[in-house]
């Protein structure tokens, strides 16, 4: 059989069971059992014994666990409420502040959790009901949560990176730090897209009176309160940055941490840690399921010849690298509207690992952008999921309001990835110095 027809069924079939409602892990399951045994019969169950094992058992995927148990610590213990209530203190009076605010709790929240839909739901439960009591714009506060929570998979501690790096083998450590300067960027677009909002329309912001500041000792005491969090943030970032620690070990030192930042707000009990504990290998059980049999997805992939088949494709075609490019990236701006992103990865990853190669693409910059580009479609209307999670977190607004509010982040988004392809050096830099 060509391999275009078995790649074909392969993805129609996975397609098909994930419209259906199937768990990942039981869609990939189905369509690896069918394919091994409709390419090498009863035999080729070793091969497949040997692939999820071999996934199962690695070391790198320790980082994963300890990663999802930090977040589960945090969330759990209560001791992000600490920082929304520093930051509050610490925006001062500014006029709009609450906009600024929301910026800054959602990239750091997501940077914590690893998860946008999650921030998104909780802000849209949380900050956005006060936003709306105090005057604040609908359309502006939800596209800021929105914004803030979608860079998750791209600030570091991300669970996305790890499984990249896993997939594709490449520097796991590297393409940690890769995401945060681009972070950065587009929470600064987002926070130049608020200022000329405000420049336009000043009315899109109460007055500069509604309860924030306080007194100089006030601010000290949330900067203070903030103080134990620089923990967490040595032990994942400037770990792997100084070169002592692999990805491994630092979310082992930030598990520590989030530990320790419960016990000095006296938020850690036995019982929430056993919660976390549960809730993080629950998680994690289900994504290295995913993962070893997405690995054996590729593997079948490369048995049926649909591998070296879409490079020779990639190659007869003669596509300039930009042109190439764009249409590797504009598939995950599509798609991520509609599929998870987990699920989405799995699928394509072994697929586009080989043109990334074709092509010469440096891997960290490609896949860095890839990153930004499935959080770009899922917060894309009309069908972006991260669009569903403001709506269940705040019901009385419309859709056609939640849908208004994306736009403005999506642009910043893609503006923001315009810089980065013509400004490779903002995502290659960090990690150069590793």
């Amino acid at each position: 059989m060509e391999w275009y027809i078995s790649l074909g069924i392969a993805l129609t079939l996975l397609m098909g069971l994930f419209a259906l409602g199937v768990p990942i892990f039981i869609a990939f399951l189905t369509v690896n059992v069918l394919g091994t045994f409709w390419l090498m019969g009863s035999a080729g169950f070793g091969m497949f014994a040997n692939s999820v094992y071999s996934t199962v058992t690695s070391e790198t995927l320790t980082t994963i666990v300890l990663f999802v148990l930090m977040g589960e610590l945090l969330f759990r213990s209560g001791s992000i409420d600490v920082i929304f209530d520093a930051l509050d203190t610490l925006m001062g009076r500014i006029k709009g502040r609450l906009y600024f605010f929301v910026i800054v709790l959602a990239t750091l929240f997501g940077a914590l959790s690893g998860s946008a839909l999650a921030v998104t739901a909780m802000l849209s439960r949380s900050a956005l009901p006060t936003m709306q009591q105090r005057g604040y714009d609908d359309r502006l506060s939800i596209g800021l949560i929105l914004g803030g929570a979608s860079l998750a998979p791209i600030i570091p501690p991300s669970l996305l990176v790890i499984i990249i790096g896993s997939m594709v083998d490449i520097s796991i450590a590297r393409l940690l730090i890769a995401g945060i300067i681009p972070g950065i960027l587009l929470a600064g677009l987002f926070v130049g897209y608020v200022v000329v909002k405000l420049m336009l329309n000043p009315s899109l912001a109460p007055n500069a009176d509604e309860g924030g500041g306080g007194t100089w000792r006030a601010r000290s005491k949330a900067l203070l309160n903030m103080a134990p969090f620089s923990i967490i943030i040595f032990s994942v970032l400037g770990l792997i940055m100084l070169g002592v620690a692999t990805p491994s070990e630092s979310a082992a030192t930030g598990v520590l941490g989030a530990m320790l930042v419960a016990v000095y707000y006296r938020r850690f009990t036995l019982k929430m840690a056993r919660q976390a504990i549960l809730s993080s290998l629950g998680i994690s059980a289900m994504i290295i399921a995913i993962l070893a049999c997405s690995k054996l997805f590729s593997q079948l992939l490369s048995f049926a010849g649909a591998t070296s088949g879409l490079v020779g494709l990639a190659t007869s075609l003669e596509l300039d690298p930009m042109w190439m490019l764009l249409l590797l990236m504009l598939v995950p701006l599509v798609a991520c509207m509609f599929i998870d992103q987990i699920a989405f990865m799995m699928v394509v990853i072994p697929i586009y690992a080989p043109l990334v190669k074709l092509y010469g693409f440096d891997p960290i910059w490609f896949w860095t952008l890839f990153l930004i580009n499935i959080s770009v479609g899922s917060l894309t209307p009309p069908f972006g999921y991260n669009l569903f999670a403001v709506k269940g977190g705040a019901p009385s607004v419309p859709m056609q309001t939640i849908f208004a509010a994306a736009w403005p982040i999506v642009i910043c988004f893609l503006f923001g990835m315009l810089v980065l392809f013509f400004l490779p050096s903002l995502i290659t830099f960090l990690p150069s110095l590793i």
